[in-house]
């Protein structure tokens, strides 16, 4: 974890803002860029539909969200809520969620590296899915993962 007491959490730059807003705004509208969805969450303050664009991940046939930017107001708002909605134009799959412990998370966070990396390896610190198992453990606790269950 981050040196601070804080949990880590990396804000996306001004640009990396505008592009996720084009992403949601892509998947809302049926436009799915390597796998995207835009994820609603209930606001643990507010109570409103909070949207972010997410990219869902797939092992061993289980699916999970994965925070590469460590404890964000998602995860905050996932803690609580337990679950969200993930959109891709009109298909709507409403999902219930359970955080994984950190000793759990190896596999998934390398897998998801070798997928996203291209994308999220600025928010690991250094970590990539080429590090050794030591590293990425080390950075598992920064770096929320969520097993969800899409409802019938």
């Amino acid at each position: 974890m981050s040196s601070s007491s804080a949990p880590y959490y990396r804000q996306g730059s001004p640009m990396t803002v505008r592009l996720n807003s084009v992403i949601g705004w892509l998947a809302r509208h049926g436009f799915s860029l390597a796998g995207t969805a835009e994820m609603s969450v209930r606001g643990r303050k507010s109570g409103q539909m909070q949207r972010i664009p997410v990219n869902p991940h797939v092992y061993k046939g289980g699916q999970y969200l994965v925070s590469a930017r460590g404890h964000s107001q998602w995860v905050r708002n996932m803690r609580v809520a337990g679950g969200g909605e993930l959109r891709v134009g009109r298909k709507v799959r409403e999902f219930t969620a359970v955080e994984l412990p950190d000793d759990e998370k190896l596999p998934l966070l390398r897998t998801y590296l070798e997928k996203w990396g291209w994308e999220v390896n600025q928010y690991f610190q250094g970590v990539t899915a080429k590090s050794s198992d030591e590293e990425i453990i080390a950075a598992a606790q920064d770096h929320p993962v969520f097993r969800i269950k899409v409802r019938s």
